[in-house]
């Protein structure tokens, strides 16, 4: 983490991706690093419940697959996005068909959830930037307020709160999923 802060404003992308990753992560957006939050408990129940929901529809088909904490690198940048989810098509494999380590390839859609520390405008900056790439869909979930912020390509970004239906990619099927769910899944009792 030192030597990277030490040549900040000199490294290339190619510079970045030979340091050994660091806890907590750092991305490395429009030529500068910038260092993530680290997950605290709302985010964590958040992350851990929405994948497990999204690969529970993908997987049995093979048509999408959620990963966690994703290294990303595309477009010059290099991100980690706290849930990117691929089309099973696009899945990057090694020759003998298991994931690679790898992904130099966008997320289909990308989900942050807002930690209180963190800019929402730089989280936005980032998903903005997916979906210029090519990523059909982006969420920002924000506990604080109870909401989803919803990015599409061509489209102004669209707020969702209480028991509206979030909107996933069109090949999901039996999606219900609403924004007060995911917020009920922070109560424990």
């Amino acid at each position: 983490m030192v030597a990277i802060h030490k040549k900040k404003h000199s490294l290339t992308l190619e510079e970045f991706l030979e340091f050994p990753e660091t806890k907590p992560y750092c991305e490395y957006i429009n030529g500068g690093i910038e260092e993530k939050s680290m997950p605290k408990g709302e985010h964590s129940i958040i992350q851990t419940n929405l994948v497990a929901y999204i690969n529970q529809l993908g997987k049995q088909n093979k048509t999408f697959l959620a990963l966690t904490e994703l290294r990303c690198t595309f477009g010059g940048s290099s991100i980690v996005p706290d849930i990117a989810v691929f089309e099973w098509s696009r899945l990057p494999k090694t020759q003998n068909g298991r994931i690679a380590n790898n992904f130099t390839i966008y997320p289909d859609w990308i989900i942050e959830i807002l930690s209180p520390e963190q800019s929402t405008n730089k989280v936005m900056k980032k998903i903005l930037f997916c979906i210029k790439q090519g990523t059909k869909l982006g969420w920002l979930i924000d506990s604080e307020d109870e909401s989803v912020m919803i990015f599409k390509p061509d489209q102004l970004p669209e707020i969702k709160s209480e028991n509206e239906i979030l909107p996933v990619l069109k090949y999901i099927q039996d999606w219900g999923l609403s924004v007060s769910e995911i917020f009920n899944w922070l109560n424990i009792e």
